[in-house]
């Protein structure tokens, strides 16, 4: 009884704590990157219902148009491209003369790119590198030069992680992108808490955006198939594209949720909460599945690999 009552105690306790808002939200100004659709744009509209000064950066001026037609007068939007320096400084300049003295009160790096994606033998350094420099040196680049005017608010940074951040499912860059916006917030967290400014990860599960549609991802494939060599080909078997094909879009239809409010709030939170959680699992596959495979043995997470992918019809004898 009496270790149930300090469990109920401590229960309500870090309820009270997690629900505690800062204030103002009205003279906090929030850049979120990467706005044209899915996650961003959701956060943009939220934000500025919420009355926050949001500047919404997007990769298209369509993206841009868009956005700002469906929000209050209050929200601005720029072009940004995360992989072009001179892009970041001009968003500088702009969010600059935006905050003034006040500084920036929210940064959310959540532009992203998820193909090329396959397995591993598949993929070129040159793949690999478009989806590095835009998940995670497009991160530490606009971060970067973004601290100077978080330093001024005292502010925030949120990253946009994923569960793929945690339990590396194939090959490409984007489970290396995010295991290593995993790492640069740590540091990054360590390095600021000295002078004020918190930093939070988001770690998404499989939700319905851009990052997952299944046509473009499958298009890719294709074309990386369709570069192999016809020896590796041979080792792989005839039916193994399609089958991996299948395999993937069966799990990617069970577990993509189209509800992306649930990452959302939880960037949502990141911002307005007094006490701000450093890691927010975003969504059932994420808290149910992903994060706790993610602390099992490495065998155990290889079982479950090669139960959800087929074998290539050369596979080695296990010894």
């Amino acid at each position: 009884p009496c270790a149930l009552l300090l469990a109920a105690v401590l229960a309500i306790g870090w309820y009270i704590r997690d629900s505690l808002k800062v204030d103002d939200f009205n003279q906090k100004h929030v850049l979120i990157t990467g706005c044209d659709s899915g996650f961003g744009n959701l956060l943009a509209k939220q934000l500025d219902r919420r009355g926050f000064a949001v500047i919404a950066a997007c990769l298209t001026e369509k993206g841009a148009s868009d956005l700002a037609s469906a929000a209050s007068p209050r929200l601005k939007t720029l072009l940004l491209n995360v992989t072009d320096s001179e892009s970041i400084k001009r968003a500088v300049e702009f969010v600059s003369a935006e905050v003034g003295e006040r500084g920036l009160w929210g940064l959310v790096n959540n532009a992203g790119r998820s193909i090329p994606v396959g397995p591993t033998e598949w993929i070129q350094v040159e793949d690999v590198t478009k989806v590095l420099d835009v998940n995670l040196i497009g991160v530490i680049d606009v971060t970067l030069r973004f601290l100077p005017l978080l330093r001024k608010a005292r502010g925030r940074v949120v990253n946009v992680a994923s569960i793929l951040g945690r339990f590396s499912l194939g090959g490409g860059g984007y489970c290396l992108s995010k295991w290593g916006v995993e790492a640069f917030s740590d540091s990054l967290r360590r390095d600021m808490y000295y002078f004020g400014i918190k930093v939070g990860i988001i770690e998404p599960g499989l939700f319905k955006t851009a990052l997952t549609r299944v046509d473009l991802i499958e298009d890719d494939q294709k074309r990386l198939w369709d570069h192999l060599p016809q020896d590796v080909k041979d080792s792989y078997g005839a039916n193994y594209f399609h089958n991996y094909i299948k395999a993937q879009n069966f799990s990617m239809g069970i577990l993509c949720s189209s509800d992306l409010s649930k990452v959302t709030n939880c960037m949502q939170h990141a911002l307005t909460a007094r006490y701000p959680r450093t890691r927010y699992a975003a969504g059932w596959d994420a808290k149910l599945l992903w994060i706790p495979l993610s602390y099992l043995p490495s065998f155990i997470q290889d079982f479950f690999h090669r139960l959800i992918f087929p074998a290539p019809k050369m596979k080695r004898c296990v010894e």
